[in-house]
């Protein structure tokens, strides 16, 4: 792997915490188990004939929308649930409140961008949750360009997606580097011929990110006194 021009990072499982977590924390505050949110989150999609998260990732439905068909598609499988904490039509006001940014991440970025990178973020999201994702990372002083989904209608793995980011980046898909932690998006963006890093952790993601950057990413142990 050659060092990149323009390196792009996830949002969702990379500048933010694992989404496994993020469903943990959000059952903490809702009382909702992470397999029951999931399941009425596809029953939503696959009524619209897409995958699970596309109906707001792509912005086919608002916000408020998708959390009246969420509490629609809990309801119809338990009749009996309770959503008195969750807040669904207000989604991710709640699902971001209280959530630290990856900070380890957040830190490289900047990094990179003082070693004279060019950097962005390439990410699946939500029109109403832009304010919330952006204040937690506080990357918008420091990126070059936010390519989201939402407002594109396209989104990661698809071909449209990578394609835009190309276009806006005005950097080839060849010296483009993407650090993704979902496999899938990973491969589609290698089948159109950019650099891919698979994140999997803090530590090997950086490690990597340093031996083809040059940039020191990772830090010193500290020694005990």
């Amino acid at each position: 792997m050659s060092a990149p021009e323009f390196i792009w990072f996830d949002f969702g499982g990379v500048l933010s915490p694992p989404i496994p977590a993020l469903f943990e924390q959000y059952q903490l505050k809702t009382g909702l188990a992470p397999r029951v949110l999931q399941q009425a989150m596809s029953d939503v999609a696959d009524e619209l004939g897409v995958p699970m998260l596309a109906p707001v990732e792509n912005a086919l439905l608002t916000e408020r929308e998708w959390g009246a068909r969420l509490e629609q598609a809990l309801r119809r499988r338990d009749p009996q649930i309770d959503l008195s904490r969750a807040r669904l039509q207000g989604f991710g006001e709640q699902w971001f409140a209280g959530v630290p940014a990856n900070a380890p991440l957040v830190a490289a970025v900047r990094a990179l961008k003082r070693n004279g990178f060019r950097v962005g973020i390439l990410t699946n999201n939500v029109v109403e949750w832009s304010l919330h994702w952006r204040a937690m990372v506080g990357l918008d002083e420091v990126v070059d360009l936010i390519v989201d989904s939402s407002q594109e209608r396209t989104r990661k793995p698809d071909t449209a997606f990578f394609e835009v980011a190309t276009a806006r980046s005005g950097v080839a898909p060849q010296h483009s580097l993407l650090i993704d932690d979902v496999a899938e998006n990973i491969h589609a963006a290698a089948a159109l011929g950019w650099q891919v890093l698979h994140f999997t952790d803090n530590h090997q993601a950086l490690a990597q990110l340093q031996r083809v950057t040059g940039v020191s990413l990772l830090q010193p142990a500290v020694e005990p006194a």
